[in-house]
Parts: structure tokens; sequence; C-alpha cells
């Protein structure tokens, strides 16, 4: 059995476009983390949820995080419209980076990676930002924006994995291949 550690509806979505048979699981893991490094932080996270989902159930059990940072700085999910808005501030015209911890837990063996993504934000007016707010979509995602969504007529350009920006890199998938799991079989 594959289990996805994971309540997002993103990376469900995602997953389900390759592997067929899946569950979802949700993480009830703690996600407060005292490392500063966003890299260390989206690893150290996505071992964290595929280890107690793990705990719970047999078979293999997929843990990921992704975390938004800019000069170092981590944004997380903003608590509210304001500091939605300082966020989406800081990112405009910038270059940030999205870093995707992962954890797949098969026959007892952890294999972990992450995938980092560089994303340029276009210049943001105080008028667009709230419209963009109003909207409802950045309350739920980190950096306050999504890429798949409204969010997406922000960049400029990317460097690196556009599914790890949505928060499920390919990597994943693939290393499910690697795993033995069936992947692109209709």
């Amino acid at each position: 059995m594959l289990v996805l550690a994971s309540a997002s509806p993103r990376r469900r979505e995602i997953l389900a476009r390759f592997i067929k048979d899946f569950a979802v699981i949700p993480s009830n893991a703690d996600e407060k983390c005292s490392l500063s490094d966003p890299g260390e932080v989206a690893l150290e996270l996505a071992r964290r949820k595929a280890r107690e989902v793990h705990s719970r159930v047999n078979g293999t059990v997929i843990g990921a995080d992704t975390v938004v940072s800019v000069g170092g700085k981590i944004l997380g999910k903003p608590r509210n419209e304001n500091e939605a808005y300082e966020m989406l501030k800081l990112l405009s015209g910038r270059v940030h980076r999205v870093t995707t911890g992962y954890c797949i837990i098969h026959s007892r063996k952890e294999h972990c990676g992450k995938v980092v993504t560089e994303v340029k934000f276009r210049e943001l007016d105080d008028e667009l930002i709230w419209g963009y707010i109003r909207t409802g979509e950045p309350m739920d995602k980190a950096g306050a924006y999504g890429i798949q969504g409204l969010g997406g007529l922000f960049i400029e350009w990317i460097k690196g994995d556009y599914y790890n920006v949505v928060g499920f890199p390919m990597e994943i998938i693939w290393k499910l291949r690697e795993l033995g799991f069936e992947v692109i079989s209709r």
C-alpha cells in the first residue's frame, strides 16, 4: 500500500496523475521547527510527517513539506490578510526559492531529499496585491501565492521544477518508480 501523508489537495492531484492506487492519511506531526535553513526545515518536516504516518500504517509512506524563502527568510502560510500582503510585497520584483523536502519510507528504509526551484516575481502594485488577497487564494499557501492558480500571473520566470513550486516535485514520482511503483499506467 502506498500512502500520501498529506492533506494537500495539490499533492494528491499530482500524485494521482502518475500512480493509480494510493491512500491519503494526513500527518499529525508537530510542524514547529527550530532549524533556520529553509532546506533543512523542509527536509526535517517531511521526515516527521512520513515517520508519524508510518507509525500508524503498514506500507510505503510519502511525506513532503514545501518552504518558500527569500533572502534566507522563511515565509509560511499567512495567518491573516495583512501578513499575506507583507509576504507578497516582500516577493514583489524579487527572486525567491521554493524548497520541497521529501521522505519516502519503503521497506523500513528512508529515501529522503530536497528539490529547490528559483522563482522571479514581477513588480506588484498594492491594488493587484489586495485584489489577489480578496480572492482568498493566498491564505492556505506558503509564501501567500499559488503558481497553479491566480498567483501564476505574478511569475516572471522559474528555474527548476514547476511541480516543486506547487508542492510535489517530479523527483518524488521518479523515486517511486525506482522503488518499483508503476507510474504512467492507465
